[in-house]
């Protein structure tokens, strides 16, 4: 386990903090493009010992403190018989269009257990890991899984929410089989399970807060200080009960928010939260604004940044440069010192 890792989530205070990147496993990274040549998405999701390889590639390159488990948030829906294949971004062999398609979902206990190749996954990752690592994985968060449901896609918005009424419904046939997809990873070995429930912040806060929280909720309650959460285009109306709930490890927050806000407010870690996009500007250009962001929270006290998990606002786009990943990691070491 990373010690830096296990501060944020107690909430200890420390001058440096660990460092994680969503998607930091993924087509930027010529490690994971050379996999990707010889092997397809799903072979690299799917086969244990290939998905390994792919998450120790950005811990052997770029020293993360934390590395996540490789796979996809779609295998739910795959098992439940909705049927998944990538050319190459995901294609569902049907969606759902009305409440009677709720009926054709399966469930039971084969769905979990063709589920079980993430278990050994992570066994697998975090056996080959340096024991001064930690090690997380994650699932689908509700509202995103509905997304692509509904119109393959979490972009699709006016689809998706014209079927707004089908959504607890389809959360009753989800939660049993998420909360299994969360068990397995943790009895595989990850410290923590992130939530990752990109779109969901598209919601008007009212309907967020009546929808999605009190399953953020029901999902803390059953795995206390076990899982973290992430939504982007949030405001604080819309995570502010997530943000003190005392069963959730933390939170992911993007570059909309002011880390040191989302500190003094919340009773968990909170990952982020640089732009991901400002990783495409010319290197000099890249290291002034990315310096002026670590020196504003260096500007914090130990006390103030507990809790803090350095990383971006989402995830490591399409071919980002690979230095720049490198010296964001390096600099983060040198301005907080280890």
């Amino acid at each position: 386990m990373n010690p830096k890792f296990q501060n944020a989530i107690k909430g200890v205070a420390q001058n440096c903090p660990p460092v994680w990147f969503m998607r930091q496993a993924g087509r930027y990274h010529q490690h994971y493009q050379k996999l990707r040549k010889e092997n397809s998405f799903m072979d690299l999701c799917k086969n244990p010992k290939l998905a390994a390889e792919v998450a120790l590639g950005p811990i052997e390159d770029f020293d993360f403190d934390i590395s996540i488990l490789f796979s996809d948030l779609l295998f739910p829906l795959e098992v439940m018989g909705m049927g998944l294949d990538y050319q190459p971004g995901p294609v569902l062999e049907w969606h759902l269009t009305g409440a009677q398609d709720l009926k054709k979902l399966k469930t039971g206990p084969e769905t979990v257990e063709q589920l079980m190749f993430q278990k050994e996954a992570c066994q697998l990752t975090r056996k080959l890991l340096p024991e001064n690592k930690s090690f997380i994985g994650f699932v689908g968060g509700p509202w995103t899984l509905f997304s692509y449901a509904v119109a393959g896609s979490h972009e699709s918005k006016l689809k998706v929410k014209e079927q707004l009424p089908i959504f607890p419904s389809f959360c009753e046939i989800l939660m049993p089989l998420l909360k299994q997809n969360i068990q397995l990873q943790l009895d595989g070995g990850v410290e923590a399970v992130m939530v990752l429930d990109t779109s969901a912040g598209d919601l008007d806060p009212h309907i967020y807060n009546n929808l999605i929280v009190p399953i953020i909720k029901d999902l803390s309650a059953s795995f206390p200080k076990q899982l973290g959460y992430y939504t982007k285009n949030t405001n604080y109306d819309h995570i502010k009960d997530l943000m003190v709930d005392e069963n959730l490890a933390g939170i992911g927050v993007d570059h909309r928010w002011d880390m040191a806000q989302v500190l003094d407010q919340s009773n968990g870690f909170v990952q982020g939260n640089f732009d991901q996009q400002l990783l495409f500007m010319d290197s000099s250009s890249f290291e002034k604004t990315m310096m002026t962001y670590l020196e504003t929270m260096a500007k914090l006290s130990p006390e103030q940044r507990k809790g803090w998990v350095c990383g971006l606002g989402h995830g490591v786009l399409p071919k980002t440069p690979e230095a720049h990943v490198k010296l964001f990691v390096q600099r983060v070491r040198e301005v907080f010192g280890e």
